[in-house]
């Protein structure tokens, strides 16, 4: 059952592998629900996770998480212990705290840009993560860690970007790194798409001289009108007459 167990874990890593850009150290988002059942059944989860996983992993929660364990309570005590050995990540809720559920919610975002695994036993949480695409979800069942098969948002995005209609995580970050070798930037972009505005310029100089007066006295001949009917007479040059003394013409006579 081990054997086969693992197999199916091993199927279901390559599949958010090849399909949403995971790579090791995987990180895996922990709330109270998860610790609380891990030390009820004796699992150590630093030991057992990434063997489980086959790879390294970094374990990690949200400071929502540690407060609302130290509200419920002694009962929850231990797995607030254990709890608080993970890395604490950032959430936008410092100073007004939420609920951990909606705390796990808000750091998955709309595409898990980040790429964890949440690591759960609430029901909200989990119903609200197989909305999610590329959301690996683990649990405890039978003494046993389990990561589930891919919800359906995620087999739906998978076959969206097959089909061409989406463009994958692996395809989004070779874009971006091809921006980045041929030196484009997102501001390079908005500025191409923006039109440009022409400065002012100045007059032309030439347009701004003050028109010649014509000189008084002097007019310009008319042309002659032609009536309706009447034909156009050509002008022709006269040639000029010879000078007197010119005999070009005349015949010449050899006297013997």
């Amino acid at each position: 059952m081990k054997i086969k167990r693992q197999k199916q874990a091993k199927k279901t890593i390559s599949f958010y592998k090849y399909n949403f850009s995971f790579r090791e150290p995987f990180q895996i988002l922990i709330d109270g629900t998860f610790c609380q059942a891990a030390l009820k059944n004796k699992i150590q989860i630093k030991e057992q996770m990434p063997k489980y996983l086959m790879g390294e992993v970094q374990l990690c929660t949200t400071s929502c998480a540690l407060k609302e364990l130290g509200t419920l309570g002694k009962q929850l005590y231990g797995a607030k212990i254990i709890l608080q050995r993970f890395q604490v990540r950032k959430c936008a809720h410092l100073k007004d705290p939420v609920p951990a559920s909606e705390c796990l919610l808000s750091m998955l975002e709309e595409t898990n840009p980040h790429h964890y695994f949440v690591a759960t036993q609430d029901r909200a949480v989990t119903d609200g993560l197989k909305k999610i695409p590329g959301v690996p979800l683990l649990y405890i069942i039978l003494n046993t860690i389990v990561l589930d098969k891919p919800s359906q948002a995620s087999l739906d995005h998978v076959q969206a970007v097959q089909l061409g209609e989406l463009v994958s995580p692996a395809q989004q970050q070779s874009i971006r790194s091809l921006k980045e070798e041929q030196g484009i930037s997102q501001k390079d972009g908005e500025r191409r798409g923006k039109k440009r505005k022409r400065k002012q310029s100045n007059p032309n100089p030439l347009s701004c001289l003050k028109k010649k007066k014509k000189k008084e006295g002097v007019a310009t001949p008319a042309l002659k009108k032609t009536e309706p009917g009447e034909k156009k007479k050509r002008s022709r040059h006269k040639r000029r007459k010879a000078a007197k003394g010119d005999n070009r013409d005349a015949p010449v006579v050899i006297s013997t």
